[in-house]
């Protein structure tokens, strides 16, 4: 088995993949990427057991043949390697030959059949939507997701596929991100599926802010992305996602209209004198201004003034600094809209014009 390929062409296949192989692994092949070469090219695989990764990119000089090849040396090597160099790849017996100019090394390798592949999934429902739209629609949710909850199904993202919409929707118990994208096309099927965390990071790093489009395949316990030359796989969370929709208040009726990065930079400094632990923040709401107050251990004490397009008067709700600049940072546009209905509610945070955004805050005893 042998290839010849440009280094950056390679690289940047090897990026896509390498991320996925996770550095301590049960079973040694598992440390490795699966290398195939047939007569369109080469196909990259990293899996970890619960993701998969395939690149696949074109090459010259081929030699049919499939091997496993330590994943993070390889990335390493052709990292190091000069710009514009040409590599070639070679397999002697139980070796790989790794050369480019006068550069030349040597790689242990393990059988191809020892290498675990999703090769088929049971396909429900394919969509098809801009790559950017998925990309923003998780950027904007993909923070408020639980990190190694006991509520495992926390521990993801939920795809919620609509009739004709796509909702991402987190959540880690204290706070809930919303974002939703209309599809040019009806669904047969509408489904929930949840989405491991480190799938959603995969995803994450693999999408770009073209013009390009990606298919959504859901399986009944997978999902499939395919994008160009990579397809990704990733097994689903088996868990009921909570009810999101009652979590959103309702009747939140009382409405503060605020600028985004006037609001934000007000936390931002307020925050530097909250509880390091709790990092509570009060919001006092009153006609046309909102005041944020922050207390700790220490007595001390920040006071922040912001104008505010409201008739609310007399309402104080404690929250998390952090949870409120996360969701503020979710928000797109100059203004942002505070909905809520009483001190001891939860907030709604969303643009002024458009319910594709929401984020949801519970409140905090100070």
């Amino acid at each position: 088995m042998r290839f010849s390929i440009q280094r950056e062409a390679l690289l940047k296949r090897l990026q896509h993949v390498v991320g996925v192989v996770e550095r301590r692994q049960t079973l040694p092949v598992l440390a490795n990427l699966l290398v195939v070469v047939d007569g369109s090219g080469v196909a990259l695989t990293g899996t970890d057991l619960e993701v998969e990764m395939v690149a696949r990119t074109e090459a010259d000089d081929l030699d049919a043949g499939e091997v496993t090849v330590p994943a993070r040396k390889l990335f390493d090597i052709c990292r190091a390697l000069p710009d514009g160099c040409r590599i070639k790849f070679e397999q002697n017996g139980e070796r790989v030959t790794v050369s480019a100019g006068r550069s030349r090394f040597t790689l242990a390798t393990l059988p191809a059949t020892e290498f675990p592949t999703i090769d088929s999934i049971e396909l429900v429902e394919r969509v098809a939507l801009p790559e950017a739209t998925l990309k923003e629609l998780m950027d904007r949710t993909s923070f408020a997701m639980a990190h190694q909850d006991v509520r495992y199904y926390l521990n993801g993202m939920l795809l919620d596929l609509r009739e004709q919409a796509l909702r991402c929707v987190a959540t880690d118990g204290h706070r809930l991100a919303l974002a939703e994208a209309k599809l040019e096309s009806k669904v047969a099927s509408p489904r929930q599926v949840i989405v491991p965390r480190k799938g959603i990071n995969e995803l994450q790093g693999l999408f770009e802010t073209g013009d390009g489009v990606v298919e959504l395949e859901f399986a009944r316990n997978h999902l499939r992305v395919r994008r160009g030359d990579v397809t990704f796989t990733s097994k689903l969370i088996d868990g009921r996602f909570p009810d999101y929709e009652a979590v959103i208040p309702i009747g939140a009726d009382k409405e503060v209209r605020l600028q985004r990065d006037e609001m934000r930079a007000a936390l931002q400094r307020a925050a530097i004198l909250s509880n390091e632990k709790y990092r509570g923040v009060k919001i006092e709401v009153a006609p046309n201004r909102v005041r944020v107050v922050a207390h700790n251990p220490e007595q001390e004490e920040a006071v922040e003034e912001v104008e505010a397009r409201t008739g609310v008067s007399d309402l104080s709700v404690g929250f998390n600094v952090n949870y409120l600049l996360d969701a503020l940072g979710a928000v797109t546009g100059d203004e942002v809209l505070l909905c809520l209905r009483d001190g001891q509610s939860s907030c709604l945070v969303r643009k002024p014009d458009s319910d594709d955004t929401r984020h949801v805050i519970m409140p905090l005893r100070l």
